[in-house]
């Protein structure tokens, strides 16, 4: 069972194309790049020689009809049988597999240096995509059946989608139809009440589901980069329905979406904020110790919260989780990471200080190029040259529902991934106190994705070496959301985990037992066993001095 985990690792592992969206993909970092293969092709002749001839040679064989090139059986690009049957798709698809192949083998032969030929194997990736014969509408024969199927009615359909897009969605393609979701209504319906609220943030508690609830009251910090709700989706995935049922006294923060005039919002704010939601939190509770979870740029905030927590002697937090999230990023978790040069970093400062926000738009943009097959090309496809509307689905309408980052946190993100400032022999100054999560010596359940490619599993396992209390990792078998919306009787559901922690990732994962269930129910055993005793659930929301605002979802969240 060992042996199969490390090689499903491994694999994942090397599908991961991670960049960080907070700088941007940058255009002068491609050209930078092309240009560094040019001087590889003028240094060394010999490679590229050879597979231009090799080039040439299966182009020969492609006319003849006697080339065995086919497309990989996961493809889905080409699962429609007129690519094997019609002699003229076929010749396109092989064509197109023929560049694929000698353009990844020429790299791979010029003996590049390591980063280069990861930067040059990325660039590469990008413009062999965009030019498959399925991004076209000759070229694509489902395309072609559907135009003549239609009568013409496709393409026309498909110029409105283009058409809506260059006007409302800055010209990327639509992943979703929002249409049939309503936050509050089949979205985000859990029921609660809004019991805080400052500039900064809301806090919503939800009400229980059982006559008795634990005593310790769980705190969730989502991600200032989404809206609040991944928590809180479908009623069948809500993980927040979830714990309610299991009996934990609810609480979610809602971070208001900035705008321009919130550019000097920063992580010290954020914390500050944090800190005080929490204090009525244990006000509401009456219960001096809190429990806290964090995901993505949540948990790097939460991180920051408990070190500064520990440094002021103030031990309100009695565990924590801590979900797919990269405290010491290195820019080779990822052949794209290579990409984040100190010029990128400081020219998307630039951008966002003269903004005031990095805006949510140009966030989605940056992660849908992590992976433009299936969050770009593939809407072109349905959208453009068949003229469908993008299917309904929760998550991508969540992940499409964004928010801005102000200048000067986006700023403090940056420092994070410039100076790897969480590790233990940097001494960087955070309100007052050195940063030190060696120092943070509660209990921690970590959880990553093996296919995450936002938050890469390798990256999110050095968390384990910073923090100073008693650590349980867990790898999901999805990726960055869906590892995390993983609820039982999910058939796919699946995790591993090692009580050991070896130096590297590989290491641990060889070691790793695996389980065919929902993570959540391992979470919800370690984390009722630190929730104190069982006590009567209350009657109502908030209390005297926090009384209920507004219902569930809150009003931050329609910003």
């Amino acid at each position: 069972m060992a042996l199969k985990s490390r090689k499903v690792g491994q694999k994942a592992a090397e599908s991961t194309t991670a960049v960080n969206s907070l700088v941007g993909f940058r255009r002068s970092e491609v050209i930078k790049s092309l240009g560094i293969m040019a001087g590889y092709a003028a240094k060394q002749p010999k490679p590229l020689a050879k597979h231009l001839k090799n080039y040439a040679g299966e182009m020969l064989d492609i006319a003849r009809g006697k080339s065995e090139l086919a497309a990989n059986p996961r493809d889905r690009r080409f699962k429609d049988e007129t690519w094997t049957k019609n002699p003229f798709y076929r010749r396109g698809m092989q064509s197109w597999l023929a560049m694929q192949k000698e353009l990844h083998g020429w790299i791979e032969d010029s003996r590049m240096h390591p980063a280069d030929q990861a930067r040059a194997q990325f660039v590469t990736n990008l413009i062999v995509d965009a030019l498959a014969p399925t991004n076209s509408l000759v070229g694509n024969p489902a395309a072609m059946k559907k135009l003549f199927e239609t009568g013409g009615g496709s393409l026309v359909q498909g110029l409105k989608n283009a058409y809506e897009d260059l006007r409302n969605n800055g010209g990327m393609p639509s992943q979703v139809d929002g249409r049939p979701f309503k936050l509050g209504e089949n979205l985000a319906n859990s029921k609660g009440a809004v019991v805080f609220k400052s500039e900064m943030l809301e806090v919503i508690q939800y009400q229980p589901k059982t006559d008795q609830v634990y005593k310790i009251p769980l705190f969730i910090i989502p991600p200032q980069i989404n809206k609040f709700y991944a928590t809180d989706l479908a009623p069948d995935k809500s993980m927040v329905r979830f714990l309610t049922k299991m009996g934990y006294q609810v609480f979610a923060v809602s971070w208001r979406n900035p705008t321009r005039q919130h550019a000097h919002w920063g992580l010290v704010n954020y914390v500050e904020a944090l800190i005080e939601a929490s204090d009525a939190v244990k006000k509401i509770t009456r219960s001096p110790r809190i429990n806290v979870t964090g995901a993505c740029s949540g948990g790097i905030t939460m991180a920051l919260m408990l070190s500064e927590l520990a440094a002021r002697g103030d031990d309100r937090v009695n565990c924590y989780t801590l979900m797919v999230s990269v405290l010491d990023g290195k820019k080779s978790d990822s052949e794209v990471g290579l990409f984040v040069t100190d010029t990128a970093i400081e020219a998307a400062r630039r951008h966002s200080a003269k903004k005031g926000i990095l805006s949510g738009d140009e966030l989605g943009r940056s992660f849908a190029w992590m992976r433009p097959n299936d969050l770009i090309w593939n809407y072109v496809v349905n959208n453009y040259l068949l003229g469908e509307n993008p299917p309904p689905f929760d998550v991508l309408y969540w992940n499409n529902d964004s928010t801005n980052l102000p200048a000067q946190l986006h700023s403090d993100y940056l420092d994070i991934m410039s100076d790897r400032r969480f590790r233990p022999d940097k001494n960087v100054e955070f309100m007052g106190h050195d940063i030190d999560l060696g120092n943070v010596t509660q209990d921690g359940f970590m959880v990553a994705g093996i296919t995450d490619h936002i938050t890469p599993w390798k990256a999110c396992y050095r968390n384990v070496r910073l923090m100073g209390g008693e650590t349980e990792f867990i790898l999901s078998n999805s990726g960055h959301l869906q590892s995390l919306l993983n609820p039982p009787g999910n058939p796919k559901a699946k995790y591993f985990t090692n009580k050991d922690f070896p130096a590297r990732a590989d290491r641990w994962l060889e070691g790793a037992e695996s389980f065919n269930e929902s993570w959540w129910i391992r979470w919800n055993e370690w984390l009722s066993e630190r929730s104190g005793e069982m006590k009567a659930a209350p009657k109502s929301l908030g209390n005297k001095a926090f009384p209920p605002l507004t219902q569930a979802p809150g009003e931050y969240v329609f910003t």
